[in-house]
């Protein structure tokens, strides 16, 4: 599970005063034009299909979010140049791997009893985790209250066996666990980013901002990225028109092309997870810790999640930030966890 299943409830003390109108205005152009620059300069350097450019350089990796100690200190990273996917890989995409591999999820398999003794061979049946949103207000101490272990519940079924993908094959796919997301990779002749060059990327160039576009969540009132509206986790609103995942590069890009670097759904890296992790972090393209602890759960390694997703909110997990981070047991999926690749140079 990832972090935001955990967070605790962060109380708001005032409401976030409003930017003046012009100045949203001013932000909102500026990256749609700083966006479309970047789109339109990975489309035309020659490299691989679907991928955009990311040159490499030095950033300020983190945040001074006191709700996010793992996420701090800032500290300066420099990272290669790599080509990232523009979108979040979608169901089309695994839809052709799966097809051309015959490969089955850790969704699709059943629980190893040997892993679980005593457990009854009923509950080792394939399954995975669904959001399953509660009747009224909930309180924000146990994400179990809106997660359920759902039988059936895989890629092809992301809320269960009776949902399915049809009409949506250009949203990302979920449901796949990091496993998944790296034998995709492989067959796909990419990698999954490391946490460093997920997060450079996702700045699209940009300095400390709070977003991956700047620093005011809706310039010029207008939505960049697909999080939760109205009171979590009972009552979505719909603000931004949708319930659950949106199609990839249904938001502006950001400065570098990239689409979805926020919300929608987490994005796996390569790193193993350690909350100290930027105490020691390596300067020069770090590769991430040698191994993981999760203290919530020291018995299971953990990887790097990155993004948030549309469950995403200021009440509860606001992830979403470039600098946020999330962990998750690399051998299970969830109905709001995605990927993207990338490819080195070289």
């Amino acid at each position: 599970m990832s972090r935001d299943h955990r967070e605790r409830a962060k109380v708001e003390t005032s409401p976030t005063p409003r930017k003046p109108r012009l100045r949203g205005r001013l932000l909102l152009v500026s990256a749609l034009v700083l966006g479309a620059l970047a789109l339109a300069y990975g489309v035309s350097s020659r490299g691989p299909s679907g991928m955009v450019w990311v040159p490499g350089g030095t950033f300020a990796m983190g945040c001074d979010d006191p709700n996010m100690v793992d996420a701090r200190p800032w500290h300066d990273v420099k990272v290669n140049g790599v080509w990232v996917d523009r979108t979040e890989v979608t169901n089309a995409d695994f839809a052709r791997f799966v097809a051309a591999t015959g490969y089955i999820t850790s969704a699709e398999k059943p629980l190893d009893p040997k892993a679980f003794p005593g457990v009854p061979a009923e509950e080792l049946a394939p399954a995975s985790p669904v959001f399953t949103p509660p009747s009224g207000p909930t309180p924000l101490d146990n994400h179990a209250r809106w997660w359920r272990l759902v039988p059936g519940a895989n890629w092809r079924h992301p809320e269960g066996p009776l949902s399915d993908i049809k009409g949506r094959d250009n949203h990302p796919v979920v449901q796949v666990s990091w496993d998944d997301a790296s034998a995709y990779a492989r067959w796909a002749g990419k990698r999954l980013p490391t946490e460093a060059e997920w997060e450079f990327a996702a700045r699209g160039g940009l300095d400390r901002k709070e977003f991956a576009w700047g620093d005011e969540f809706r310039p010029g009132g207008r939505y960049m990225a697909n999080t939760w509206q109205g009171t979590f986790p009972a009552d979505n609103t719909l603000g931004d028109g949708f319930r659950a995942t949106a199609p990839v590069a249904s938001y502006p890009p950001n400065g570098f092309g990239l689409h979805d670097m926020a919300g929608n759904v987490w994005e796996w890296c390569s790193d193993w997870y350690r909350p100290d992790t930027y105490g020691a972090s390596l300067k020069n393209n770090p590769q991430g810790p040698p191994d993981s602890l999760d203290p919530n759960e020291p018995n299971t390694p953990k990887r790097v999640q990155r993004g948030g997703s549309f469950l995403c909110t200021d009440q509860y997990c606001k992830r979403y930030d470039p600098g946020g981070r999330g962990e998750g047991d690399p051998g299970s999926g969830a109905c709001h966890l995605g990927f993207r690749c990338v490819k080195s140079a070289n």
